[in-house]
């Protein structure tokens, strides 16, 4: 049995849109929903849905102002989301790198220990 690992990245982030939402908020810091929605080329509805989902992680603090159809509603990424982002970053740079290896070096290695 193989000893190797791939490394383990964060399949929160690991979705497109969650992760332009961080990527736009990392780099803006805060941003309104509208904006979020344009830039990211996304249906208010699934915007909405995986805003909740970065919120419930811990991932974006969002504040709402207003009524009924004149809500404004504002995302901002907190420190444990941009630690999350570097993270994943960082595990997708180490994935890219990681050198798989062949069945016969590996097996090899098994037998040596």
């Amino acid at each position: 049995m193989s000893q190797f690992k791939f490394p383990v990245i964060n399949p929160l982030l690991h979705n497109e849109l969650r992760l332009k939402i961080m990527v736009a908020l990392d780099s803006l810091k805060s941003a309104d929903f509208m904006y979020l929605c344009q830039i990211t080329d996304s249906t208010r509805g699934n915007l909405s849905v995986q805003i909740t989902t970065l919120k419930e992680a811990g991932y974006l603090n969002v504040s709402k102002t207003g009524v009924g159809r004149f809500a404004h509603t504002v995302c901002r990424i907190t420190r444990r989301g941009s630690e999350a982002l570097r993270s994943y970053e960082d595990g997708l740079r180490r994935l890219f790198e990681q050198r798989v290896p062949d069945k016969e070096s590996d097996n090899q290695k098994q037998i040596l220990h």
